[in-house]
């Protein structure tokens, strides 16, 4: 057995004591927890509870102050530039998010950046967060150095994420991907269940393409060798690993140069210090250009015509961007989401260590089968 299944609400009410055991309030532990609960209800699990000891050890060595509060250094009626103070990634950047729909709806758009940040989830969330709101809403990160650029065999750029998303029926488009071919947390997942890495995914300490999960971890967080993680479009030019560097690019200038915060390459990783990553969120009134309902029904018409498009296997329905998150969530909140034993072993070992009752979240589970873990 290789995984457990549990409700999303034993998982949030799991998450949400362990944040405020960390030190968060009732409101900002709830906060946190959404984004991570979205993640694994969308079927991303790299950014779901699996990271939630990594979080813990993230406050405990100094990198995430608890404490912290954002604040606007500079700000006009249409941006603002943000300091984090090296607090959660999730607070600050749903901070922001709601300042940038506020200034989108006084005045038609608007582009918030921040800086001194840490992880912040996935970068969809806080897209979604100006859809639901009827605007259109950009998202994005840098992060620590993860990818390989083209030419390369050091790891330089983050895995810099971008999220976009606009109002549309019967489901909105929801686009969110890194700009590497997998998130480093994907990696962690391979690494939890023993799965060799796909062909075109990573690079080795040697230089070379690797398939050991662990080894490219390594590369990353132990700064063994050279290596990482390859842009979208692998490691050649021919096969269109120019276009990841290109897009991982844009996601730096948005949002470490224009907040004047830290590119990927000078993420501080030392104890007690933030990691320094930088966000950008764009929002905009779709009113600006015309009445909102048939830009709404323009892009619901296309959407459609996308799904019913000739079909390469008549078997296989054509999906739009957020389509497949929606169904999934669906059937998660029915049947429940699997969790890595992995995962579920250093959850126990976490409420051990800070005195929460595991067993009233995960139940009496048989863990002989889990990796050691880091508490361990």
């Amino acid at each position: 057995m290789n995984h457990i299944t549990y409700s999303s609400e034993t998982l949030r009410g799991l998450c949400c004591e362990a944040f405020e055991k960390f030190g968060f309030c009732a409101e900002d532990a709830a906060q946190i927890t959404d984004v991570l609960l979205l993640a694994d209800l969308y079927g991303i699990a790299s950014h779901g509870t699996q990271r939630l000891v990594r979080y813990h050890k993230a406050i405990e060595k100094g990198s995430v102050n608890v404490n912290a509060k954002p604040e606007v250094v500079f700000e006009t009626p249409v941006s603002a530039v943000i300091d984090g103070h090296s607090g959660m990634g999730q607070l600050i950047a749903a901070y922001s998010m709601k300042l940038a729909i506020k200034k989108a709806k006084q005045v038609g758009m608007a582009f918030v950046t921040v800086r001194n940040s840490n992880h912040f989830g996935i970068a969809g969330y806080y897209s979604k967060m100006a859809c639901d709101e009827g605007l259109i809403g950009i998202s994005a990160t840098n992060s620590e150095s993860i990818m390989v650029h083209t030419g390369s065999k050091q790891a330089v750029l983050g895995s810099n994420p971008i999220a976009f998303a606009m109002p549309a029926e019967p489901y909105p488009f929801w686009f969110d991907a890194a700009t590497t071919v997998v998130p480093k947390g994907k990696l962690e997942v391979y690494n939890k269940e023993n799965n060799p890495l796909h062909d075109g995914w990573a690079m080795g300490k040697d230089g070379k393409e690797s398939s050991d999960a662990a080894e490219v971890l390594g590369c990353i967080d132990g700064h063994v060798g050279v290596g990482g993680i390859l842009p979208v479009g692998g490691s050649r030019e021919d096969s269109g690993s120019h276009k990841g560097y290109g897009f991982s690019m844009i996601c730096e200038l948005l949002c470490s140069i224009m907040s004047g915060g830290a590119t990927s390459n000078h993420h501080v990783r030392a104890p007690g210090v933030g990691a320094g990553t930088c966000h950008a969120f764009i929002v905009v009134d779709p009113a600006v250009f015309g009445n909102p309902e048939e830009l709404k029904k323009n892009l619901s018409v296309f959407l459609q015509e996308l799904r019913d498009a000739k079909r390469a296997d008549e078997n296989q329905p054509i999906y739009t961007h957020g389509e497949k998150e929606i169904g999934r969530m669906k059937k998660l909140l029915e049947e429940g989401i699997e969790v890595n034993i992995s995962t579920v072993a250093e959850m126990k070992n976490m409420c051990d260590y800070l005195g929460i009752d595991s067993e009233k979240y995960l139940g009496k589970v048989d863990l002989s089968g889990a990796k050691k873990s880091i508490y361990n």
